[in-house]
């Protein structure tokens, strides 16, 4: 979720055939049903083939979820929560980890990254700008500096 910004709602949804390990993109049917591509990166597409190689099948029982429950069903949102709760304990977080953090995470990161609010808002599948534009507060010095290196006058 963290390497996506997907929803923990979108992230449960996923089903097997929505990844792309040859593109290296992931299909979303977010909020309202809208449809997006989601790319990630070359360590998550390796993580998500081992995983599907050697977990998938164990837990899947030829149900075609992602991530599914114990009986190969799609994970319940409690169920999510228990996962990451768990392993943020786990790695010794202490501060109140749930999984709409990872996608703020996500969010700030790529704002403090350079990604320009458009495109962020395309990731986050946010049909308002202005909910995307949430976001910018928590980076508004980040923004500052790239304003000063960036504006032509500002460096007079």
């Amino acid at each position: 979720m963290y390497a996506t910004g997907l929803r923990i709602s979108e992230a449960l949804n996923l089903r097997v055939l929505d990844i792309s390990l040859e593109n290296n993109f992931v299909r979303v049917v977010g909020k309202g049903n809208k449809e997006r591509i989601v790319p990630f990166y070359t360590r998550v597409k390796n993580l998500l083939k081992e995983y599907l190689e050697e977990v998938h099948p164990n837990l899947s029982k030829g149900k075609p979820y992602l991530f599914p429950n114990y009986k190969g069903e799609r994970m319940s949102r409690i169920g999510g929560w228990k996962i990451i709760k768990g392993y943020a304990k786990k790695v010794g977080l202490e501060y109140k980890v749930h999984p709409h953090v990872l996608r703020h995470t996500f969010a700030t990161h790529m704002l403090l990254g350079g990604c320009d609010i458009r495109t962020l808002q395309e990731l986050l599948g946010h049909s308002s700008i202005t909910t995307t534009e949430r976001y910018l507060k928590v980076s508004l010095g980040r923004i500052y500096e790239v304003y000063l290196a960036s504006h032509p006058l500002a460096k007079l």
